[in-house]
Parts: C-alpha cells; sequence; structure tokens
C-alpha cells in the first residue's frame, strides 16, 4: 500500500474526511450523492459498505486512487446485507481476495449463497433490479466473518471498529463505532440524509422494520456518543445530537401518520395519500438539477411507497400479536 496521495490530488468522489478516513461515491446507477462507501487506511485497510455490484468498479478505482491495492486491503464490512449496501460484497471480494468480509451473523448466509436473497428482489424490482442493482455475487464462507451482538474489526496500531446489533430497518444490520475517532457508521439505521437539504427521512421498509427496535437503536447510538455521523446515505454528519432526536421525530411522525390512515381505510394507497400530503411537506427540495435526479432514485430506494408498506406490515403484525395476546386459542384470527 502507498500512501502518499496528495488531498488536492483526488479524483471526484472522494473525499478526505480525516483521520486517514475518505468517503467514496459509489454512483449508484450512475448517479452521485446516493450511496456511500468508507475507506479507513490505518495500518489494515478497512472498507465499511461496498454499494452495488454496479458500483463495484467505482470503488475499486477510488481504493486504488488512494493506494489501496488488490492485496492491500485487508477487511471489508458491510451494515447489512441489502443490495444498495452489500451488492457489490462478491465482485469486491474477487477484486482484494486477501480481505475478511464482515456481516451479521444473520446475513453471513445470504453472502455466501445469495440465491434466495437475489430471487425474492427480482420479485420486487423486477426489470429494474439489473439498472439499479445487478446481481450479488456469491463470497467464499470461508472468508466470511460473522458477527454478533456486538464484534471488533482490526484496524492495527490498537484501533478498532465495534460493531453494535442495530435492527429495526433489517435484522442483520449493525452500526460500527471507530475507538480511534469516535465516529459511527450508521447504516440506514437513522433513515437517508440528505446534504443538499439537511433533511434526514426514515427507511423503513418491509419485511423487517420495527418501530420499537429501531427507537431501540437510537438510544444505542446516542448512548455511544458518536463524533460524527457516517451515513450511507448519505455522507457524513456533524451535528450528532441534532440528528438523532431528527431521526426519532420523524420515525414517529410517518409511523403516526400511517397508524391514522390506516384507522380511516385499510387501503394501503389511502395511507400512501395521507403521508405524502401531511409529511412531504416537511422536506425541502433539492436545489439544483442533479441533486433533483440523484433525490429521485432515492425515493425509489427508500421513497413514500416502500416505507408505508414496511410500517404497514409491522402494524399489521404488531395487531396480530395483540389478537393473540386476547385470546391464544384463536392464534391471532380474531
Amino acid at each position: 500500500m502507498h500512501d502518499d496521495v496528495e488531498p488536492d490530488a483526488l479524483p471526484s468522489g472522494i473525499t478526505d474526511l480525516g483521520d486517514d478516513i475518505f468517503a467514496i461515491d459509489t454512483r449508484m446507477a450512475g448517479y452521485p450523492g446516493i450511496t456511500s462507501s468508507y475507506l479507513i487506511r490505518t495500518e489494515r485497510p478497512c472498507v465499511v459498505e461496498v454499494g452495488t455490484a454496479g458500483s463495484a468498479s467505482v470503488l475499486r478505482d477510488s481504493l486504488e486512487a488512494l493506494g489501496v491495492g488488490a492485496h492491500d486491503l485487508a477487511t471489508v464490512v458491510v451494515t447489512h446485507i441489502h443490495l444498495d449496501h452489500a451488492g457489490g460484497t462478491g465482485d469486491i471480494a474477487t477484486m482484494f481476495p486477501d480481505a475478511e468480509i464482515v456481516v451479521h451473523e444473520r446475513g453471513a448466509r445470504h453472502l455466501a449463497d445469495p440465491t434466495r436473497l437475489m430471487r425474492s428482489a427480482r420479485m420486487v424490482w423486477g426489470d429494474r433490479l439489473d439498472v439499479l442493482f445487478g446481481d450479488l455475487r456469491p463470497t467464499d464462507a470461508a472468508r466470511i466473518r460473522a458477527v454478533a451482538e456486538t464484534g471488533e474489526v482490526d484496524l492495527g496500531g490498537g484501533r478498532r471498529l465495534v460493531s453494535h446489533y442495530t435492527p429495526g430497518h433489517a435484522k442483520h444490520h449493525v452500526g460500527l463505532a471507530d475507538t480511534a475517532t469516535g465516529d459511527l457508521y450508521v447504516g440506514d439505521a437513522l433513515g437517508v440524509y440528505n446534504p443538499a437539504t439537511g433533511d434526514v427521512r426514515p427507511a423503513t421498509p418491509p419485511p423487517d422494520f420495527d418501530l420499537d427496535a429501531a427507537l431501540a437503536s437510537l438510544r444505542l447510538f446516542g448512548d455511544i456518543a458518536p463524533r460524527r455521523l457516517m451515513f450511507s446515505h448519505f455522507g457524513p454528519v456533524d451535528a450528532v445530537g441534532e440528528t438523532l432526536a431528527s431521526a426519532e421525530e420523524e420515525l414517529r411522525v410517518w409511523v403516526e401518520t400511517v397508524r391514522g390512515a390506516r384507522a380511516d381505510s385499510p387501503d394501503l394507497d389511502h395511507a400512501v395519500a395521507m403521508v405524502r400530503e401531511h409529511v412531504l411537506s416537511r422536506y425541502r427540495p433539492a436545489a439544483d438539477t442533479a441533486s433533483a435526479e440523484s433525490a429521485q432514485v432515492m425515493d425509489v430506494l427508500s421513497g413514500v411507497d416502500s416505507n408505508v408498506a414496511g410500517i404497514t406490515h409491522w402494524l399489521d403484525r404488531v395487531a396480530a400479536e395483540q389478537r393473540e395476546a386476547a385470546d391464544p386459542r384463536d392464534g391471532g384470527r380474531g
């Protein structure tokens, strides 16, 4: 590895964040400002998030520009196995054959054999899957290390990443705290941050969204008291307390709006319309064309339809559990 890269000479899409940390825009589907990977360029270089399969070559070229060659990368960590975060794992594992792949234990088997995951994704996304994500290719199981409630990644020189299990967005989600800097890599646990406007929107997709688990994960992040929040969508945020509070507020607003809509009508389209009418006005529009185009792609990934479907799925599950608790003999059928 060579690290004599001048900050002023960095290619577009790479940002020096200090402390040997670099943010890399992996340009999902060719658009900027959607997916961030991070290189921690220490004695044992580590990448957090790889983006989609279509982004793998972008990440590879960015690492090369930062002095990290094919045999230099020690570790790849993905916060969870959704395709916009981990879709390029198999490709990156091939490009960097000495890197260990770290993931939560609930996601490990899907990286080793992505058949089931890709089949489900194809059912959801159809032909758009090829444009947005590409195919997640298998990773040699021997190179995958699964973490549970907590885990550690050795960055060298006594510096570590400590993983914390943070469900709510997904059952296979972890956040990662840097012991040297206090930076916290949050994946999608806080939602989606728009650097052009400063807004944070929830990410509540089916089938795993769980409000109670999501709020518990936010409390855990608050207890960690990070210096910065490193969003996968998109980029670093210094205003930690304000952003954590905003993420919680937005979660509650979306859930209560959908809950109210469901009280009026069980129709999913009604809930979507209610959110569009009463919630989206909270967010500022992007100021330029490029940001607006990227925002449109983000809206496909984590927009109103997906978020409402996830919240509705959770509300239905809670209602079924309450019926079961009230009368366990009928199996929750009412």
